[in-house]
């Protein structure tokens, strides 16, 4: 809920509050505070300043104006949470281990999930994504080096990514986002 003061923000949580215990809920004591959007348009020290919700965590970010000048905005952003939890995910796949895979069937396998995280996460202030998909682009090195034993010296290796790269520019979704190098 957007309140104009602290003091409407205190009143609306009490009659939330209020009215959760009438149908017998309450609300969370942790998950539930008020919390000051800070731009940078307000000056001074608050209690809270930024939360985490669905994933995305919104506080104070540079952000690019109208006008081409930066400005601090209230702004969501993946958060440090969920990116983790994603690291975790893309860890447990072990792509590098799936050798028996050839490239095309390992961007079919791969390309749906990466692109729902980029669908979900990436929707605002996207750069917070990139050491997700640039970990992705890692594990597919990986994979490219325990795959094919020529790749593992690293000029031939440089060579013929660059050449899958020019050959293939869109293989792999995290790709339209962040260099493949």
């Amino acid at each position: 809920m957007h309140c104009v003061s602290k003091r409407q923000a205190e009143t609306v949580l009490a009659a939330i509050a209020e009215r959760m215990s009438e149908v017998g809920l309450r609300l969370h004591p942790d998950k539930t505070r008020i919390v000051y959007c800070k731009d940078g348009k307000r000056r001074g020290k608050f209690g809270h300043t930024s939360f985490t919700f669905l994933g995305f965590t919104f506080r104070g970010r540079k952000a690019l104006g109208r006008n081409g000048e930066y400005f601090t905005g209230f702004l969501p952003a993946m958060s440090t949470e969920a990116l983790k939890a994603k690291g975790d995910a893309l860890r447990s796949m072990r792509v590098h281990r799936r050798t028996d895979l050839s490239m095309g069937d390992l961007a079919r396998w791969l390309n749906p999930i990466v692109s729902g995280w980029m669908t979900y996460y990436g929707r605002f202030y996207r750069s917070a994504m990139f050491p997700l998909l640039q970990r992705v682009n890692a594990y597919v090195r990986r994979w490219a080096g325990k795959k094919y034993r020529r790749l593992r010296v690293y000029k031939r290796f440089k060579r013929w990514w660059a050449g899958l790269v020019e050959r293939q520019p869109r293989l792999f979704t995290q790709w339209r986002w962040v260099p493949a190098v």
